[in-house]
């Protein structure tokens, strides 16, 4: 193995290991507001319990509000049917509302993946934050990111597309080049290699101001 393949090599783990770290955080965050919101529970009854209890039916109705409200911040917005993928889409999804980005995703995964979590969390991790990345170079009444999963017969199919202002990217061979500058490009990388690997399939289009990612990877 050359020095430059050992070089390549080297920064695509250490991309690696900082993504798993960095999806890892962004659920623990979401679960751990999850976990506080169910310690509250019983507390938040008997609140209202004790509203009930003096008639004050106003206040009930606000403690409602209030909660209704607390408990859109943590509620899981996508459920495919596997964990992982579950975990990843409602991180990324929360993160990308923070940045003011709407999301539309739709997501079933009605099987058992032959898959492994960490390959799906490199492939789902690294499109969202691609997406969101091109997504925040826009106005926020332009921002736009569709995300798609379902199984086609054997194949788990997997779609991402964010819009680009009407800029075509460039392409180099199979891939477009990134437009984040040196250091990055290399979730792409990692990302080509997990489909090779897998025997899949790997498409990527720049056409009428949209960037989409499909991909297919057989389950049996």
């Amino acid at each position: 193995m050359s020095l430059l393949s050992r070089l390549i090599d080297k920064h695509i783990a250490a991309y690696q290991r900082q993504l798993i770290e960095t999806h890892y955080e962004e659920v623990e965050t979401m679960y751990r507001q999850m976990r506080g919101w169910r310690h509250d529970y019983r507390n938040h009854i008997q609140t209202m319990k004790a509203y009930a209890a003096s008639g004050d039916m106003e206040s009930i109705r606000q403690y409602l509000d209030h909660l209704d409200t607390d408990l859109n911040t943590v509620d899981t917005v996508i459920k495919t049917g596997n964990p992982m993928a579950d975990a990843i889409l409602n991180s990324k999804i929360s993160l990308a509302k923070s940045k003011h980005i709407p999301v539309r995703a739709t997501a079933f995964i009605p099987v058992k993946l032959t898959i492994s979590d960490l390959d799906l969390c490199v492939i789902l991790g690294n499109l969202f934050d691609n997406a969101i990345d091109a997504s925040l170079e826009l106005p926020e009444e332009e921002r736009l990111i569709r995300v798609y999963m379902d199984m086609k017969n054997t194949q788990l199919y997997i779609s991402f597309t964010n819009f680009t202002a009407g800029k075509k990217l460039t392409r180099s061979g199979k891939r477009f080049l990134t437009t984040k500058g040196p250091g990055h490009g290399f979730g792409l990388v990692r990302i080509d290699a997990i489909i090779r690997r897998l025997d899949g399939y790997l498409s990527r289009s720049s056409e009428d101001g949209a960037f989409t990612t499909e991909i297919l990877i057989p389950q049996l």
